[in-house]
């Protein structure tokens, strides 16, 4: 793929502040991390002629491939079983032991992070940018966008699933993840080295030694952009055309995910 590109990777919170978003340079420098609206965006974007942006977030509500797919031969004719209103890519995911939100069929029903989502790549559009497709891949175009998901990119890193996202263990496994790939975080053993039997009976840790877990969750995004962009054997895309590719920085993805006789816990 081209090079001099930007890499970019978006979280849609839905929230004040509507985007999280953390740009990578060619070297996995920091070009900045920021929160805001869509605007603040597509301005920010609008200086990079070549980009690859990473979005954490559906291209697009569910057009039934899943229901088709996996109903139950004798129930072909009947309503759809419970659990299978979701992409295939999802329902891939979920066969794997990572459970993650399911899209539904009708944008109203989407709650409002994945419309926020909808409305970038409609955006994203606009200013130029085409879906990567693996199937037909263009390895030339300028500016690209690709879907991806940090629990589900947290996962294939580590080999089976993490610590829950919001403990003080999956923060400190998901940074040691980041800073083992290079990226621009602190090394999560300074954590600990600042610890004191003091500081733990006073209950002040240094936690500013720690990235918070929506940080890591772009960063990740903007990592499997860059690697997309530099090791694309060394990625995988979940789904269709018809309804988005999920792409995850691993080379293959392994049957399950789960320890043996455990349950996987919804990340969105």
């Amino acid at each position: 793929m081209a090079s001099s590109r930007l890499f970019l990777g978006i979280d849609p919170s839905g929230g004040r502040h509507p985007f999280l978003y953390a740009a990578l340079d060619e070297q996995r420098a920091l070009l900045t991390l920021a929160a805001g609206d869509l605007q603040d965006v597509l301005t920010f974007l609008e200086r990079f002629p070549q980009a690859i942006v990473a979005v954490n977030a559906p291209l697009r509500p569910n057009v039934g491939q899943a229901r088709r797919r996996l109903r139950p031969p004798d129930n072909s004719a009947g309503p759809s079983p419970r659990g299978l209103d979701l992409r295939l890519a999802e329902a891939d995911l979920r066969a794997r032991g990572i459970s993650i939100a399911a899209t539904p069929s009708r944008e109203d029903a989407c709650p409002p992070w994945m419309r926020a989502g909808f409305d970038l790549y409609r955006r994203l559009q606009t200013l130029g940018f085409h879906p990567y497709r693996p199937d037909h891949p263009q390895p030339d175009a300028p500016r690209l966008w690709i879907e991806t998901h940090p629990h589900a990119c947290f996962c294939v890193l580590i080999g089976h699933l993490p610590l829950p996202k919001p403990t003080l263990e999956g923060r400190l496994q998901r940074q040691a993840v980041l800073y083992e790939l290079g990226l621009p975080i602190d090394d999560p053993m300074d954590f600990f080295e600042e610890i004191t039997l003091r500081r733990l009976r006073l209950g002040q840790l240094p936690m500013e030694h720690l990235t918070p877990p929506e940080h890591l969750d772009v960063l990740v995004a903007a990592y499997t952009a860059w690697l997309l962009s530099h090791h694309p054997e060394q990625t995988t895309c979940l789904g269709s055309a018809e309804e988005g590719w999920i792409v995850l920085p691993a080379r293959e993805l392994k049957p399950s995910y789960l320890p043996a006789g455990s349950s996987a816990a919804l990340d969105r």
